[in-house]
């Protein structure tokens, strides 16, 4: 390619009448992006679509033609692969000379491959990137055996020729840019260039960029990569090429770029295995390629230096290539080497950890014998749900009420590859929406400060870093790195490294050695620093353990993200085995992800269902927080359960008092089940009084037909559709969700359905006053066909219907139900287990938004926060007619432990100002949801009251066709943005938000910015 010659232009028109000329036929041209050549976008009269190639005057028929027939070969060795097809002409060639502007010029057309091209893709996830690598893979082995004369052009973007750049850096003025430039180049001649000069060369695409590569997603379908389209720079060059200039451009925008690269790598692994040695050179490629393009760039900016576009279309390459300069090599060979499945580089051969010197001298020495294991991860129970466990302080008393304290002490040992929320070097604990380091690659002993720390291999200090946390002391051990230079080889050729460094924290300055002190076997190394001199941290010392090649020193890092766990784990091999710790006092190994979800297969229900695609496993939750096992923090807008917060300290304080005194069954007095019968009541309108506490909404709701029917005497009953109200037998019966769904054997006889009051996708719309009486007409006639039957009826319904999709009745929806029901004397019971407790914000209790007064109501869920926990609340005259005779007991319904729960969280609502909480927050809410809605074509509706909200999404805003699967792509892409919500109603297609009471201004913000996000990367495909 001549880069400095531009398009020869050509019009539309002009296109237009070749179209005519050559095809025999019109249609609707557009003209698409292009360097060199004219292409543009046909619509023909029958919806086909196509893309007419009018070729610049100076391209010969040979480039054409091996163009056409690679695509040919590939139709022919995958045609599972969607690339485009040639469309011949009516000559029945695949390609024509014309004459425009009296210069001939070929012009050939293809079939149109739907998409977005990548460069106008706003996100890169994971998935993306790894589907980018696995296209380029699959076009690859899709071209084996191809072969053509043009493919032995020379060519300037053939990165075996990329040396050229050599000759021209003279045209980057900026001496920054250009030693860039000239590092980059460096490295491919050492490392790349003669390995290029061994490899096999075939045929391959070789012009993978941005542009090239077309992206399509949609109906919940991840955005993928699906077809690569110009195969203009087709060249015979080894295969890593191809990944190489692929992986350059599909680095841009992104935020790590050596995970962009190794999610790239690791889907052309896929598809087609890579050898180590082209693993190796990896790097150092798509690094040249990067340099090409910014000095293809500055070259072009000499040309027209006036040209903004230029500079603009170099900034990310510029970016890419500075980000991939400042990562050490080894760490990048090992992450690669990990995302291709290749055995990991070994840190040291070993041979010096057979017979280590004892680190501590006695009698601490004998003390180490007993260590005590620390469990001191992400779901630790001594650590607790307070993050002021995991500061300093926090720290240092459980530590010591755990260990004792001074001369007695015992050892702890917190261990290697533990997940943690602190780090004495880290953030405490992380933020939502990113992956923290957590997994630790040190060991460490907690021991009495002063105690004096023996180094178990002989060695020299290298450094000495001052940190909060105490000195870091870098000694490099023996033996020192390999004669060879690179290392041995082990039996798999993975090179096996005997260069090995160690880190020390915790000592105290004055007790180290100097910087070159050679240090004996079992000589001292320094003295435990105490919380004075450490950042108030508990006194102890860490030991890590890494390759003494990255180049880091003492900045080497504690931690790694549990994604790079292998990788650095591979860099900072465990030194658990240098501090003498007996086998039979090491903790036994956690559980993986994996052995759970297995376990939980194979012995608990399978219908027990999980949410999201990957389940989560989470152990830790505080406010609105969870975490999982990994420490990454999700903030949780899905779990209404947790109606205060997870783990308030209040609720968790009144549970764990009340439970270390007593719990029994209410045969026997007790002040608790008065004191929250009478606070309920308080809060209920008259004449609601008389409480029965049991122990779920499902136990509830069982009870509530009970009372219905004794005081009715009748036994049916009439639901919402998709209502559902408790897993029991006759909730099932009683819950449309369930009996008309999968498994379903649909509503006994006794059930009636009527239809909810929906008013976006009902029969009646939003703002017309008569919504809801006329919703409720269908009520009415079952209530009154029942009543000539002779057949008395109850009414059970959410005040605010939630699994029917977050929906609000509208204004005298239940007025004219209630009244309906009670004219035929029937009685009518709220489920509140959803909307109760202040949660709609302008009222304590859904059916008071409503202006009524229910006979029954059922309450669940946030009742305890989470603590086993349920209610009935009714009028004196239910109750009495209740009591006829049989008695009613609940084994550990109203026990003492779950009436202190319930006391506390209606302290906390009410102490804490948690309902004016909702009502503030959840209207600023909702007003940016509806936002949302004005912005983005596939939010069709948002609703709701104070943190009782829904987002409907839809893909016709007349139609309203469901965009369930949308919806599943979004809750699943939030959950990767670190933000928990759901889905739900009829047609699972409403995103549900339902935060805890505590949600602030801070995580709406969160929130509607991953909607954002979502919603953005939904309409873009």
């Amino acid at each position: 390619m001549r880069i400095d010659t531009f398009p020869s232009y050509l019009s539309e028109p002009q296109a237009a009448e070749i179209l005519f000329w050559v095809w025999g036929h019109s249609g609707t041209l557009r003209r698409l992006p292009g360097e060199y050549d004219n292409n543009f976008h046909l619509t023909r009269s029958d919806g086909s679509q196509r893309v007419l190639k009018v070729m610049h005057p100076e391209r010969e028929a040979s480039f054409v033609d091996l163009q056409a027939a690679a695509l040919a070969h590939v139709a022919r060795t995958a045609p599972d692969l969607e690339m485009p097809r040639v469309v011949s002409n009516s000559a029945k060639t695949n390609w024509t000379p014309v004459v425009v502007a009296r210069r001939s010029r070929l012009v050939w057309m293809l079939e149109w491959v739907p998409g977005r091209p990548l460069m106008e893709v706003g996100t890169r996830t994971p998935g993306l990137l790894e589907s980018v690598g696995r296209l380029i893979g699959r076009v690859g082995v899709a071209l084996s055996g191809f072969e053509h004369p043009a493919l032995d052009r020379e060519l300037r973007w053939d990165l075996v020729r990329a040396g050229w750049i050599r000759e021209r850096l003279d045209v980057i003025k900026e001496p920054a840019r250009r030693a860039l430039v000239e590092r980059a180049l460096a490295r491919f001649d050492a490392e790349a260039a003669p390995v290029l000069a061994t490899l096999p060369k075939v045929a391959i695409h070789g012009d993978a960029n941005d542009w090239n590569v077309l992206v399509r997603g949609g109906q919940g379908r991840a955005p993928e990569a699906v077809s690569l389209i110009d195969f203009g720079d087709m060249v015979r060059s080894p295969r890593i090429c191809d990944l190489g200039v692929g992986a350059a451009y599909a680095l841009f925008g992104v935020d790590d770029p050596l995970a962009a690269l190794a999610q790239v790598a690791s889907g052309y692994a896929q598809a087609a295995p890579l050898t180590e040695i082209e693993v190796e050179i990896l790097a150092p490629l798509v690094a040249m390629r990067l340099a090409v393009s910014v000095m293809n760039a500055a070259i072009r900016h000499a040309l027209a230096p006036h040209d903004p576009y230029v500079s603009i279309s170099a900034a990310p390459a510029w970016a890419t290539l500075k980000a991939l300069d400042r990562l050490p090599p080894r760490l990048v060979r090992a992450t690669l080497r990990h995302a291709c499945g290749l055995a990991p580089l070994k840190t040291a051969p070993g041979k010096w950890r057979k017979s280590p010197a004892p680190i501590l001298a006695p009698p601490l020495l004998d003390r180490l014998a007993r260590v005590r294991p620390l469990d001191l991860s992400v779901g630790s129970l001594l650590l607790g749900a307070d993050p002021r466990n995991l500061e300093p302080f926090g720290l240092r008393s459980l530590i010591e009420r755990e260990l004792g304290s001074g001369e007695t002490a015992e050892i702890g040992l917190g261990s290697y590859g533990e997940a943690r929320l602190f780090d004495p070097l880290g953030p405490i604990p992380p933020e939502p929406g990113i992956e923290p380091a957590t997994i630790q690659l040190g060991a460490e002993l907690f021991l009495p400060a002063g105690s004096e720390i023996r180094s178990p291999f002989a060695g020299r200090v290298v450094e000495i870093l001052e940190t909060e946390a105490g000195a870091r002391v870098l000694t490099a051990l023996t033996p020192g790195p390999s004669p060879k230079g690179r290392g041995e080889q082990n039996k798999s050729g993975s090179e096996l490294f005997s260069g090995v460094r160690a880190v020390w924290l915790g000592l105290t300055s004055d007790s180290l050695p100097a910087v070159g002190t050679a240090i004996e076997r079992g000589a001292p190394i320094g003295r435990v620093a105490g919380p004075e001199e450490n950042g108030g941290w508990p006194p102890h010392v860490r030991l890590q353990l890494l390759a003494d090649d990255l180049g880091l020193g003492a900045r080497f890092p504690t931690a790694a993200r549990p994604s790079e766990r292998a990788v650095w784990q591979a860099l900072s091999a465990d030194p658990t085995s240098l501090l003498g710790i007996p086998a039979d006092r090491l903790p036994a190994p956690l559980p993986t992800f994996d052995e759970i979800l297995a376990a939980r297969r194979s012995r608990v229900g399978r219908n027990l269902s999980l949410s999201y695609r990957r389940p989560l496993e989470i152990v830790r939750g505080f406010r609105q927080h969870l975490f999982d096992a990994d420490g990454r923090a999700y903030l949780d807008v899905y779990n209404n359960v947790a109606h205060v917060g997870h783990q308030h300290p209040r609720v968790v304080e009144a549970i764990r008092s009340q439970v270390g005194l007593l719990n029994t069954n209410t045969r026997y007095l007790h002040p608790n089940l008065v004191r929250y019968a009478e606070r309920l009541a308080q809060k209920m309108p008259a004449p609601l009084s008389v409480v029965y506490v049991v122990n779920s909404a499902s136990e509830a709701n069982e009870l509530a037909l009970r009372l219905a029917r004794a005081a009715t005497g009748g036994r049916d009953l009439i639901v919402l559709e998709a209502a559902y109200h408790g897993h029991t037998t006759s909730l099932i019966d009683a819950s449309p969700y369930k009996h008309d769904g999968p498994g379903g054997a649909g509503a006994p006889d006794w059930v009636h359905t009527a239809p909810i009051p929906d008013d976006y996708r009902g029969a009646w719309k939003r703002g017309d006053r008569q919504a809801g009486p006329n919703f409720a007409l269908p009520v009415e006639e079952i209530a009154a066909q029942l009543a000539r039957e002779g057949r008395r009826v109850a009414f059970l319904a959410e005040s605010c219907p939630s699994v029917g999709g977050q929906i609000v009745p509208p204004p005298g929806y239940l007025e004219a139900v209630y009244r309906a029901i009670r004219s035929h004397g029937g009685v009518v019971i709220a489920d509140e287990v959803q909307t109760g407790f202040g949660r709609l914000g302008s009222a304590f209790w859904g059916f008071e938004l409503q202006g009524v007064v229910p006979d029954i109501v059922v309450l669940g869920k946030p009742i305890g926060n989470g603590h086993p926990l349920g209610a009935v609340v009714t009028t004196p005259e239910i109750a009495a007619a209740f009591d006829n005779g049989m008695e009613f007991f609940s084994t550990f319904g109203g026990n003492p432990v779950s009436c202190a729960a319930g006391l506390a969280v209606l302290d906390v609502v009410e102490d804490e100002g948690l309902q004016e909480n909702a009502r503030r927050v959840g209207h600023r809410l909702l007003a940016d949801l509806r936002a949302l809605t004005e912005k983005h074509e596939i939010a069709g509706d948002a609703r709701g009251a104070g943190f009782f909200l829904g987002l409907e999404l839809v893909r016709d805003r007349e139609t309203l066709e469901p965009a369930e699967e949308e919806a599943a792509y979004a809750v699943d892409r939030l959950r990767d943005l670190g933000i928990l919500a759901g889905t739900d109603g009829p047609h699972h297609n409403v995103i549900k938000l339902r935060p805890a009471m505590i949600f602030g201004e801070a995580d709406a913000d969160r929130l509607i910015a991953g909607l954002e996000r979502v919603l953005g990367e939904l309409s873009a495909l």
